[in-house]
């Protein structure tokens, strides 16, 4: 039976207890669920403002004249975006080069909101965990649980969060079943034709990974289905606002785009216009700005939303079939380094946006770069980056593709 938590506790309480006494034969309560609030965020970040690192000191300031100068020429290479290095829980490195609305001469600011394309699954992710955490959703359990008309029995939730289901990716097979390229859908619809035409699987359920969007759509509606909220509010009363991310949201595709939001351009400046993809989220469709995404790093340090536990769960390798480094933990990249540096990381690009969240998690050393004009040399830049901060190479090799 699916847990509820009534807004209004005592009235809950006092209404059950008549309906008991009442009915020989009490059935599940009916109402509204409503998610356990967060136990601290609210107390600690959105009153907080950023520290930065005080970089009169010779160290620091060496080391923001050598990224001052690479970023200045990678700018002038055709980078348009937003970039923050931090250490230790203070920004190092914070500036924005470009534009966010070239039509309107908008240049890009603190409050700038790109969209982070498949970074969006780090979010999705880790929401499907909070709810796992607060018992609301077990992700050992079939998808079908959840989503009773989804198609195939033998999925669960966590095969999708570590992207071993074998779901072909929604965004290659549905155009050839939808005239209507150009009028967003949203994730029910997404649901409708994988019920509708059920693609058959790419290979047998757990057997090995394959990133497909398709999993991480589906986790969106999962995360509706076990709340009784939809995604976007969700995200916003239980992640967004709890950690201070006032520029952050999901993008909506009939409520269009804020004022503050940047614009997607493809590298001759053309602007990427809106196809039938854009309204399915989970998998992408979060718009965020560096400062919020050095909040939501930082936010795991402190076990804000979850626990050790989950957290290590979460950063856990879960594909094996192949050797190497790399590997997908529950929502999250990682290059897994014995006795050196672990990176847990994610790339994004869609449409025009490309984005690269790095995270050196023993030394709490985060690389954040988010462009919104098509450019994928971004993705080969954190090393560089490393380098000129720490003065060594890395020995991860960690400039990986979306």
């Amino acid at each position: 039976m699916r847990k509820y938590f009534f807004p209004y506790i005592a009235t809950a309480l006092l209404l059950s207890l008549l309906f008991i006494a009442c009915n020989s034969n009490p059935q599940p309560a009916v109402g509204k669920p409503l998610m356990p609030e967060p136990d601290e965020p609210t107390k600690v970040l959105p009153s907080s403002p950023l520290q930065y690192a005080d970089t009169t000191k010779p160290e620091y300031r060496a080391i923001v004249e050598r990224l001052d100068n690479f970023f200045r020429r990678y700018a002038s290479t055709g980078f348009n975006g937003s970039v923050l290095v931090g250490q230790n829980g203070k920004v190092l490195y914070e500036r924005y080069f470009g534009m966010a609305n070239r039509e309107t001469g908008l240049k890009l600011l603190p409050n700038s909101a790109v969209q982070l394309a498949s970074v969006s699954k780090t979010f999705t992710g880790t929401a499907v965990l909070y709810l796992h955490q607060h018992n609301f959703i077990n992700i050992n359990h079939p998808v079908q649980e959840y989503l009773p008309t989804f198609p195939y029995p033998n999925i669960t939730v966590k095969m999708l969060l570590c992207h071993r289901s074998g779901l072909p990716d929604y965004y290659k097979w549905i155009p050839a079943y939808r005239k209507d390229q150009k009028t967003p859908i949203n994730n029910n619809q997404m649901l409708d034709y994988f019920i509708k035409f059920k693609p058959g699987l790419e290979f047998r359920p757990d057997a090995r990974f394959k990133y497909s969007n398709s999993n991480f759509a589906f986790l969106a509606l999962i995360i509706e289905a076990a709340t009784d909220m939809s995604y976007p509010d969700f995200m916003r009363k239980f992640i967004f606002e709890p950690l201070g991310m006032k520029n952050t949201f999901v993008f909506e595709a009939e409520k269009g785009l804020p004022a503050t939001a940047t614009i997607s351009y493809r590298p001759n400046w053309v602007r990427d216009p809106v196809m039938f993809a854009d309204g399915v989220d989970g998998d992408k469709g979060i718009y965020s700005t560096v400062e919020d995404m050095y909040r939501w790093d930082q936010s795991f340090y402190s076990h804000l939303l979850l626990n050790k536990e989950t957290i290590d769960m979460a950063y856990a390798p879960y594909s094996f079939e192949k050797g190497g480094k790399k590997n997908y933990g529950l929502g999250w990249r990682m290059i897994n380094n014995p006795g050196k540096e672990r990176v847990i990381y994610h790339n994004g690009w869609w449409h025009g946006n490309n984005t690269v969240f790095y995270r050196f998690v023993e030394q709490n050393f985060t690389i954040i770069m988010l462009g919104n004009k098509y450019n994928t040399s971004i993705y080969k830049q954190a090393p560089v980056v490393y380098s000129l901060v720490k003065g060594m190479e890395t020995s991860g090799d960690f400039e990986s593709e979306e």
